[in-house]
């Protein structure tokens, strides 16, 4: 296996710098031809209004109509052009039109327009009481007079109508524009979730593999590294065993490290199935090197597996620090259970003098054993002792 320099993250970021450019660039053009097309869109939309306003005018207006009845209805029907960039405008140039000519329709959508760009403020009021106006008086000024209070009554409330229907026309737009936002930043805090979830469990899944091998390979190869040590110095006999115990362990790390290779690709990898229990603890002290006085008083088959898993990586852990920090040293291991916990005690004494072994270590055991602890709810605590020896203890509650 050949390990890259250049972490993954790192690579990451130097390709995306590279891209940065090229990205811009994309959006920028992007961001240019969208700006266009809603330019596009809306100028289609002003002489579409201009249009329909023009036809409401030319189909209602009689022909013996005065030149100031078919001028007012006409610069009402322009200001179709403007009422997007200033609708309070718009509305203003339709009064007239709308009053003393025919250009009903072209003052509404004008009304329309300027509750959707200014909701309810004082402008729409203003728009909306001149539209009202303009639909309960009627010129000639002297048919109005005439007309009973049965009529102004009737106009007035066809005056609420004609004005009040664009306002609510508009307010609808405004709400569609902000439910469609709020849908899409929903969609987007959606993603951005799912992206950290799925972020979060790769973390996990990273933590966890880093866990199981460096379980699977610190306590061969520890064992390993002692016994090579050993051989330099020991006699053709007793190094032709040691030499063999040196194979034994090769090979069963090595198949330690294929069936977990297969459960990662398998997808089948969880805690439970990466290690072995508590019911091997007397084989891993049997074959730890290391003097050891076990003390068992619990029954293994009882444990949940999880529980049961940890508490041999904890056992393990500990016995392989015992071999690298203090080599020579006496171990005590007891492990029982207390009401709804499992405890796990291992305490070793000083290293005996000059035979201390330099073998690496990453720190990454300890750490592993508590970060193993925290998932099943329980803690982890290490510690030297006064005598200069070292102490680990493990809770890990049975239920939950």
């Amino acid at each position: 296996m050949v390990l890259q320099n250049v972490a993954p993250a790192e690579l990451a970021a130097a390709t995306a710098l590279k891209r940065a450019p090229k990205a811009r660039s994309v959006v920028s053009d992007r961001l240019g031809a969208l700006r266009g097309k809603r330019w596009l869109t809306g100028f289609g939309g002003d002489l579409l209004a201009l249009l329909v306003a023009v036809l409401d005018v030319w189909l209602v207006i009689p022909n013996d109509a005065e030149p100031y009845q078919i001028i007012t209805s006409g610069i009402a029907c322009s200001a179709m052009l403007m009422r997007r960039f200033v609708p309070f405008l718009a509305v203003l140039v339709t009064v007239p039109g709308f009053l003393f000519g025919w250009s009903e329709l072209a003052a509404m959508i004008a009304m329309a327009t300027l509750a959707w760009k200014h909701a309810w403020t004082w402008r729409t009021w203003i728009g909306f009481g001149l539209i009202w106006t303009c639909r309960e008086v009627i010129w000639p000024f002297d048919e109005f007079l005439a007309t009973g209070w049965r009529g102004h009554i009737l106009d007035g409330i066809w005056g609420v109508i004609v004005g009040g229907m664009p306002v609510a026309i508009g307010l609808l737009i405004i709400a569609r524009t902000e439910l469609s936002a709020q849908i899409a930043e929903l969609a987007a805090t959606r993603e951005r979730e799912n992206r950290l979830h799925a972020h979060a469990v790769r973390e996990s899944e990273r933590a966890k593999l880093a866990r199981e091998m460096h379980d699977v390979v610190s306590h061969q190869v520890t064992l390993i590294a002692m016994q090579a040590g050993a051989m330099q110095v020991a006699p053709p006999e007793e190094a032709k065993k040691m030499a063999e115990t040196i194979r034994s362990l090769s090979t069963k790390t090595l198949d330690e490290l294929r069936e977990l290779v297969g459960l990662l690709r398998s997808g089948a990898f969880d805690d439970e199935s990466a290690h072995p229990g508590l019911d091997q603890v007397a084989q891993l002290v049997r074959t730890s090197d290391v003097k050891v006085t076990l003390r068992m008083d619990t029954d293994p088959e009882r444990l949940p597996a999880p529980v049961s898993g940890a508490a041999y990586r904890t056992v393990q852990e500990a016995l392989t620090n015992v071999r690298k920090h203090a080599s020579g040293a006496k171990a005590n291991v007891w492990i029982r259970v207390d009401h709804d916990e499992l405890l796990i005690d291992v305490t070793n004494s000083k290293a005996k003098a000059g035979r201390k072994l330099d073998l690496p270590s990453g720190g990454h055991g300890l750490v592993g054993l508590r970060e193993r602890a925290g998932l099943l709810g329980g803690t982890f605590d290490a510690h030297t002792t006064s005598d200069g020896g070292f102490e680990l203890r493990a809770r890990y509650p049975l239920a939950g």
